[in-house]
């Protein structure tokens, strides 16, 4: 096939190229081009998606038979992607986010729970509705946390910080919310195993790793990923509401029981998690984190010891 990915230079994008050009498919990039292409020899098309005319004027004469949009995030971002080749492809590949799901008491989420609309994700399932309403051949990819090499979110950036200069770990609640990561990688893997599959078309697929873990858990598993005793870790539990933290942001998971049934992507894709969680966080921590020398720069506590101060 010939595929169009929007992005393909940052993180889930150089992932998915490199899979698909392993696979012989002919990638084509469309992104600012202000980094190389993962993979060399790969067509970069440079623009700005978010200047819809700018977008048709530079993909207009280009044929494409499958488009993976791994960044479009508001219904405007990919609307003008369907309008250019909503009759001249064999599948859409959208990133969406299981952020959409509505806060529940019945765990895990499955595809079809009620999605809620004053989520900040709110645009992806707009984006789904309005795919499926057009009859675009799309198929849905709903990450939960997504982490692993590359990652520009301090997710698990945010634990190997403290634990590799042996500082406490501030922990929201009492440390048992069940949340779910997914290695950057799987997620790929499974966006690849789409393709050619009728079965996938108007379907939408929950994508993370296959088990939920503790905010406490997940700290140890760094701490494992990290070569440090996990039982040596100072974990600190306080109460979110009991501080005014302005804008900054004290943890970098939402606080409450976030995690996703997986089972549907199994079964339809043949599709199965690679990494176990503390594999997979070491990957990150020697593969990245230690790579780039995170371990050596400036970090601002502050948040921390103000939390720190109050126990």
């Amino acid at each position: 096939m010939r595929i169009l990915i929007m992005g393909g230079t940052r993180f889930i994008g150089v992932y998915l190229t490199r899979i698909l050009v392993e696979q012989g498919h002919e990638v084509v990039l469309f992104n600012r081009g202000n980094k190389p292409a993962p993979v060399a020899g790969v067509q970069q098309i440079q623009g700005d998606r978010t200047d819809a005319g700018q977008l048709k004027e530079k993909l207009a004469g280009e044929s494409f038979d499958a488009v993976f949009d791994n960044n479009g995030r508001e219904l405007s971002d990919t609307q003008p992607l369907v309008e250019i080749f909503q009759d001249r492809l064999q599948h859409f590949v959208y990133v969406s986010s299981a952020g959409v799901y509505q806060k529940s008491d019945q765990m895990p989420h499955v595809e079809g729970d009620a999605v809620d609309p004053k989520s900040r994700h709110r645009g992806k399932f707009e984006t789904e509705d309005y795919l499926a309403t057009q009859g675009v051949p799309f198929t849905s990819i709903r990450p939960v946390y997504i982490y692993g090499p590359q990652n520009y979110n301090p997710l698990e950036s945010w634990f190997f910080d403290r634990i590799v200069r042996d500082r406490p770990v501030p922990i929201p609640g009492n440390g048992a919310h069940l949340t779910q990561l997914g290695h950057v990688q799987d997620l790929a893997k499974a966006m690849a195993a789409v393709l050619g599959n009728s079965q996938a078309i108007g379907q939408i697929y929950n994508i993370s790793g296959d088990r939920a873990v503790t905010f406490d858990g997940l700290a140890r598993a760094c701490a494992a990923a990290a070569g440090k005793d996990p039982g040596t870790l100072d974990l600190v539990h306080y109460d979110p509401k009991a501080f005014d933290f302005g804008k900054r942001k004290a943890f970098p998971m939402r606080v409450q029981h976030f995690f996703t049934s997986i089972d549907k992507a199994k079964h339809e894709l043949g599709w199965q998690p690679e990494f176990d969680l503390v594999g997979g966080l070491r990957d990150s921590f020697q593969q990245d984190y230690l790579a780039t020398h995170q371990d050596q720069r400036e970090v601002d506590f502050s948040t921390d010891e103000e939390i720190v101060a109050a126990r």
